[in-house]
Parts: C-alpha cells; sequence; structure tokens
C-alpha cells in the first residue's frame, strides 16, 4: 500500500511539473513590438572626457611634463524616436541635452629654492551639448518579457557653452569649437514591463573632430589635439 501511494505522488508531481513547463508566461504589452512608430524619453549619466595628444615638442616647453584630462559626471535629457523596420531592426533618433564638465590637468615644473618640483594646474572646461545621434538598434528575439540588443551609429553635438568666439581678456582659457561629429557603440535591456518598455543602456561615444582652438599661450601650445570622449549611462522609457 504504502509503495502504491508513493508511486501515485510521484506521478502526480510528475503531472504538475509537466502542466507547468507548458504553461506559457504572460507577455506585457504584446502589441508593443507591432507599432511602426513610438516614442519615449531619456534619463541619464555621462562622463565626459577627452582623448589628449600632446604636442610632439612638448620638452620645448621648459615648464610643462605632461598633460592628462579627467572627466567627471553630468546629465543628459531626451527624446526617442523610434522606426520599427522589423523583428530585429530599429532605427533610432534621439536629440537630447547633456552638461558634463572636462578637467584637462596640466603637470608643471616649478623650482623653489633651487629645487625641481611638479605642480598640478587644473583647466575646468564646461560644456552644454545639443547631440543628434542617429542609431541603429539590433535587437535578440524576444523572450518573455525581455530582450538584448547592441546598438550603434553617428552623433552631431553642438557645445552652446563654447568659448570659440569669446574673448578672455588674457585669462589663457582652454577653447572648444562648437561642433562636433562622433561615432558611437553601446548595449541594454528591454524589459517589458506592464505600462511601458524600460531600458537601461551603455554607449561609448567618441570624436573624430579636433576641438581645440589654437592660441598663442602655454595650456593650448602644449597640446596637439583635444578629441571627445564619452560614457553614457540611460535609462529609456517607451
Amino acid at each position: 500500500m504504502k509503495r502504491i501511494t508513493a508511486i501515485i505522488i510521484c506521478i502526480l508531481l510528475a503531472l504538475g511539473t509537466a502542466n507547468a513547463q507548458r504553461r506559457e508566461i504572460i507577455k506585457n504589452l504584446p502589441k508593443y513590438d507591432r507599432q511602426i512608430v513610438h516614442f519615449g524619453f531619456i534619463l541619464g549619466m555621462n562622463t565626459m572626457n577627452f582623448v589628449v595628444k600632446q604636442n610632439p615638442n612638448i620638452k620645448s616647453y621648459d615648464s610643462v611634463y605632461v598633460v592628462e584630462s579627467k572627466g567627471e559626471s553630468g546629465f543628459t535629457l531626451g527624446i526617442v524616436s523610434n522606426l520599427h523596420l522589423g523583428n530585429n531592426f530599429d532605427l533610432r533618433f534621439l536629440p537630447g541635452l547633456s552638461f558634463g564638465t572636462r578637467n584637462i590637468e596640466y603637470t608643471l615644473r616649478t623650482n623653489f629654492n633651487g629645487i625641481a618640483t611638479s605642480t598640478p594646474f587644473i583647466k575646468k572646461v564646461e560644456s552644454t551639448c545639443l547631440e543628434f545621434p542617429l542609431l541603429m538598434k539590433f535587437k535578440s528575439n524576444r523572450y518573455g518579457n525581455f530582450r538584448t540588443y547592441i546598438i550603434g551609429g553617428g552623433r552631431y553635438s553642438l557645445d552652446l557653452a563654447s568659448q570659440a568666439k569669446v574673448a578672455d581678456e588674457g585669462k589663457q582659457t582652454i577653447k572648444l569649437y562648437r561642433s562636433d561629429y562622433m561615432w558611437e557603440l553601446g548595449f541594454g535591456f528591454d524589459l517589458y514591463l506592464e505600462y511601458f518598455k524600460l531600458s537601461p543602456e551603455i554607449k561609448v561615444a567618441y570624436g573624430f573632430r579636433d576641438l581645440l582652438k589654437r592660441e598663442d599661450h602655454l595650456f593650448s601650445q602644449s597640446v596637439d589635439a583635444l578629441r571627445s570622449k564619452c560614457i553614457y549611462f540611460s535609462l529609456t522609457f517607451e
């Protein structure tokens, strides 16, 4: 009797397991991916930085050892315009506004009581950028309420805080040209929630253009080129 009872319990457990496996996951927003066009918004953080190319003749500048760049955290706001091209491809236009600060650190050679020492000196460059990325999004197939994707393309950026046309009255400001052209690449996850889709995303972007406006002072002449390097972490709500 005990053996029969044990067999019945095993059969019932097996049937229950099989039934659970057959049960489909309830999909949120089942008609979402049928939309040809949809919109949303972006909230994010960024770290703006420079790729610095030192003047190859920097040793001829007696007071400068090294030039480096250090970024600070900023934030980004944006709008999503998405064109559905198929189950696995979207074309995305993501105009936005990014605020950030980049620090150019010069290690200067100084002489105190006949002893040579090095002293860091920082030039702060603040930027407020209107950004116009046009990106292609390649998505995996949807599994339940989850997708992964990679995204990449080009970006045009307009720095509203550019000092290129401003007279600095001898302050030896680091001046950047207003326009920049960048490529970017990233990845993220689409999470289909009950009322909207949430997408955590990480991207990196590198500029093609040398942004430095050449001027006749040490801080400008010791640098051969400044190109943008940015990292973005964002949450997209669609």
